[in-house]
């Protein structure tokens, strides 16, 4: 049997990458399971969690899978990609999927060009149809400075060991992701020690990946990626 974990990013849940989630579950017999990572979800209570619950939590659900399944793959978005690059050193996963994952964090130059397009709907009176407004508003509102703070710890403890990364890998990033600058993948494509690893990036996809325009192409990719045999 084959199992499959998706990982949610900082101050998200599992809707962040549930379409992919559910693209596979169409197209396979794949146990798939999405973990909440502590002070996560609908509703974020993130005061007091420190970045190696977020670890702990992830590395208990892979580990149930790995009971269930011969085979498992981890498909980690935004921080979640740092903590299946985590998970894939530390446990016999056999394929690594990271997508906009965090190594780096806030492209200025497309954040600005998307505070732009709110700016510009607010004055249309439209700043509520915005969906970069919608999503971060409450975000913003919700995310004590000790989480970000927690979040860039578990960056910097994540990234040394990087190259430490054996087995085959898939890289996506949207070229016009605020949140994610797209020298991020790069780093990580660049820094991983598995010489079996592919990077591609979306022209029109911004950080939300799982949700963007190109998704059915990025979700085949990945789909593909992970059936193949021997890669």
């Amino acid at each position: 049997m084959i199992g499959c974990m998706c990982i949610h990013g900082f101050t998200g849940a599992p809707f962040e990458v549930e379409p992919l989630a559910s693209y596979l579950k169409d197209r396979t017999d794949w146990e798939i399971v999405v973990p909440t990572l502590p002070g996560h979800g609908d509703k974020l209570e993130l005061k007091g969690i420190e970045y190696n619950k977020w670890i702990q939590h992830a590395e208990n659900e892979l580990q149930r899978l790995i009971e269930k399944c011969e085979t498992v793959y981890v498909v980690g978005f935004s921080m979640g990609g740092l903590i299946a690059s985590y998970l894939s050193v530390h446990y016999p996963v056999a394929k690594l999927v990271l997508l906009s994952a965090a190594a780096y964090y806030v492209n200025p130059k497309q954040l600005f060009k998307d505070i732009g397009e709110m700016f510009r709907d607010g004055v249309k009176g439209r700043l509520a149809e915005n969906e970069m407004f919608v999503r971060y508003k409450r975000k913003i509102k919700a995310t004590p400075i000790t989480a970000t703070i927690q979040f860039r710890r578990l960056v910097a403890v994540i990234r040394p060991i990087l190259h430490q990364v054996t087995i085959p890998t898939l890289i996506a990033q949207g070229e016009i992701d605020g949140v994610v600058p797209p020298k991020s993948a790069q780093y990580l494509y660049n820094r991983i020690g598995t010489n079996s690893k592919k990077l591609i990036f979306l022209k029109k996809s911004k950080h939300l990946i799982c949700h963007c325009e190109e998704r059915e192409d990025l979700f085949a990719e990945v789909h593909q990626f992970l059936k193949q045999l021997g890669n």
